[in-house]
C-alpha cells in the first residue's frame, strides 16, 4: 500500500471535503482526486461516493478511515518515542491504563507517587475496558493497567494481578433527600430511590447479593457506567448512590451529600495488572508500596477469586 494516497485519503475524510483538504496539504484537488483514485483502485473499493456538491464516506470509507487513523496515530508515536524530539526529553514515558470503572480520585490517588519518584516520568493516561486495556498493556503499548478486578483466568494474555488494597462501601444522599428516607440504615434504602452501577461494573454483582441478603428492594432510578455521572445525578437528589468508604470526605464536599451509613461487607479492590510477576518497574514499586501503606485498607489474606466476576 502507498501510504501517501492512505494519507491523503484520511486528510481528505477528516477536512470533510477535497478542496479543503488540498489547501491544507498545499497540494491541488485535482492531484488530491487522482491520488484517492489510486489508492481506491489498490483496494477494489469506492471510499467516497458524491452527495450533492460534496462527498460522503462509503461503509468501506468509514472502515478504511478507522484503520488510518490507528495507523497514523501509531506513527505519531513512533515519532514521538524514537525521533528527535524523544531524544531530547528529559522523561521517560511511563503508559498507565485506568479500567472505565475505577473511580477517578482512586486512579489519581493511586499514581500520584509515580509522579514524585525520585525520578522524573511523563505519565500518560488511557481509559477503557479492561479487556481493551489487557490487550494494550500484551502488546507492550502500556505498562500497567489499575482495575477492580483481577484478571480472568482465561485470557490469553501473560500477566498477573497484584492486590493494592481495598476499601469498604459507603451510602450517600442529598440532605434533602435523607429526609425523606424512614428507618435506620440499611432498612432506610427499601423503597428509597437509588442509583446503581452499570451491569459492566464488578462493584454491582456485589451489591445486587447484598440487597437480597439484606432483604432490602430500592427503586432503580437510573443505571451508569460512569461512575463520574452517577454521582452528578446523585447530587441533584435523584437517588442514594454508592461510593468508596476511603473517598467519603471529598465526596460530601465535592457533591454536597451526607453519609447514609457504610457496609463493611460491600468491599471494593484495586488490583495493579502488569507482565512482571515480581514487580521492579520502578513507578510500579512506588505505586504498590504507597498503596499498601497508606489510603487502602489490606486484607491479611486477600483472596484474589472473589473479586472476579
Amino acid at each position: 500500500m502507498n501510504f501517501r494516497h492512505l494519507h491523503y485519503f484520511w486528510a481528505t475524510a477528516k477536512a470533510g471535503g477535497v478542496m479543503r483538504a488540498s489547501e491544507q496539504l498545499h497540494t491541488t484537488p485535482q492531484t488530491l482526486s487522482a491520488q484517492i483514485k489510486l489508492l481506491e483502485d489498490s483496494l477494489g473499493c469506492a471510499l467516497f461516493r458524491k452527495r450533492g456538491r460534496g462527498l460522503e464516506l462509503t461503509d468501506d470509507g468509514r472502515a478504511a478511515l478507522r484503520y488510518a487513523d490507528q495507523i497514523f496515530a501509531l506513527g505519531a508515536e513512533l515519532e514521538a518515542a524514537i525521533g528527535p524530539a524523544r531524544r531530547g526529553q528529559a522523561r521517560p514515558e511511563f503508559r498507565v491504563g485506568i479500567a472505565d470503572q475505577v473511580p477517578k480520585s482512586i486512579a489519581y490517588r493511586l499514581l500520584e507517587p509515580a509522579l514524585d519518584g525520585p525520578e522524573p516520568v511523563r505519565l500518560i493516561c488511557h481509559e477503557g475496558s479492561l479487556a481493551d486495556l489487557l490487550a494494550q498493556l500484551a502488546v507492550h503499548r502500556l505498562d500497567l493497567v489499575i482495575a477492580d478486578e483481577v484478571m480472568a483466568p482465561n485470557l490469553s494474555v501473560k500477566a498477573y494481578s497484584h492486590p493494592l488494597g481495598t476499601t469498604a462501601m459507603s451510602f450517600f444522599a442529598t440532605p434533602a433527600l435523607k429526609a425523606t428516607l424512614q428507618g435506620a440504615f440499611p432498612q432506610c434504602l427499601d423503597g428509597a430511590p437509588m442509583l446503581i452501577q452499570g451491569a459492566a461494573s464488578a462493584m454491582r454483582q456485589r451489591l445486587d447479593g447484598w440487597l437480597v441478603e439484606q432483604g432490602i428492594r430500592p427503586q432503580r432510578v437510573g443505571e451508569f457506567d460512569d461512575a463520574a455521572l452517577l454521582k452528578a445525578f446523585g447530587a441533584e437528589g435523584r437517588g442514594v448512590f454508592m461510593s468508596p468508604t476511603v473517598l467519603e470526605p471529598q465526596t460530601c464536599a465535592q457533591y454536597g451529600v451526607e453519609v447514609l451509613g457504610r457496609s463493611d461487607t460491600l468491599v471494593e479492590a484495586f488490583f495493579a495488572i502488569s507482565v512482571e510477576r515480581r514487580i521492579t518497574h520502578p513507578c510500579v514499586v512506588a505505586i504498590t508500596a504507597a498503596a499498601r501503606g497508606q489510603f487502602l485498607a489490606q486484607p491479611d489474606a486477600p483472596d484474589l477469586e472473589s473479586f472476579q466476576r
